[in-house]
């Protein structure tokens, strides 16, 4: 009666309450609400026997209940227990063990997504305490807000000229971490038009609570007219304003780029690597670098 109170009162919440990974817009986000929703319910197999027989030896041992509580000290060896008790947490493994293993081949996040639309590339970048996205096909860039055509897979090269950060958009899938010195890659689709919640998944500081962006997903037709009105902005990223923009601060604006200085990202993972025979060299934030990373992807 307590397992299916608490239950009724979970569902009850979970009704009222917006939990984003719960709430995917897209086929990497569905696909891991799935996951979510078989391993628990794979552990509710679990939890629900031992919570209701917690209770009720609870209830029948306790002490104003001598007489129906029968004393037993020397019983043991009840195979039908045991077996019980190790085949089923033994199934449950197996069956997890599966999932994990089919599900983290068709969710890496390197594959790229079946579309016959074209890819566009976005180039991510974890500072203190922001987030740079660079669109080196269209020749934009923008501050803690992005845009991106619905239907369209997402590109990201994702790294940081900072300490280790982590990417995440809960609603369209998977987070990733971003690294200084290393590129890594994020394959994401948004399936409907909608603002997305953005966030940093791994504490970086005091600007941490602060590091969040909108993803905007919006037709073909939109995503083009917001590319040209970023093109009219007077700002552009040069390597002189990237290096003001990548020191710390926190609650930053949105801010928009017309242009960038060529190569600015592979620059920025660049400069992390040490030369052949030499040290590595320090990045804009004095964080410490990486040298020789094997299998790094840049543009």
């Amino acid at each position: 009666m307590v397992v299916l109170g608490f239950l009724s009162l979970s569902a009850w919440y979970l009704q009222r309450t917006n939990i984003p990974v719960l709430e995917p817009r897209g086929p990497i986000a569905q696909k891991e609400q799935h996951l979510i929703i078989i391993t628990l319910l794979l552990s509710l197999i679990v939890v629900i026997p031992v919570f209701s027989l917690l209770f009720a030896f609870s209830w029948k041992y306790r002490e104003g209940n001598p007489k129906k509580a029968k004393y037993s000290p020397d019983l043991d060896g009840n195979r039908i227990a045991e077996t019980v008790w190790w085949l089923v947490p033994s199934a449950i493994i197996l069956v997890l063990g599966i999932i994990i293993w089919n599900s983290s081949h068709a969710l890496d996040p390197f594959k790229p997504l079946d579309s016959s639309t074209p890819a566009v590339t976005i180039q991510v970048v974890a500072l203190d305490w922001k987030w740079l996205f660079i669109y080196p096909q269209q020749g934009v860039a923008s501050v803690n807000f992005m845009q991106i055509p619905r239907q369209t897979p997402i590109n990201f090269q994702i790294t940081s000229d900072s300490v280790m950060n982590s990417f995440w958009i809960p609603q369209l899938g998977s987070q990733i971490y971003a690294m200084p010195g290393m590129s890594t890659q994020l394959h994401l689709l948004a399936s409907s038009d909608g603002n997305f919640y953005g966030s940093s998944a791994n504490i970086s500081g005091s600007g941490f609570a602060g590091m969040n962006f909108i993803a905007k997903a919006t037709s073909q037709t939109a995503f083009n007219q917001w590319v040209t009105s970023v093109k009219r902005s007077p700002d552009s990223l040069s390597q002189s304003a990237y290096a003001k923009l990548a020191q710390p601060s926190q609650n930053n604006p949105v801010a928009y780029y017309a242009s960038g200085a060529p190569g600015l990202y592979a620059t920025i993972i660049n400069k992390y690597l040490a030369p052949i025979g030499g040290t590595s060299s320090m990045g804009s934030n004095g964080a410490s670098n990486t040298s020789g990373m094997a299998g790094m992807e840049m543009q």
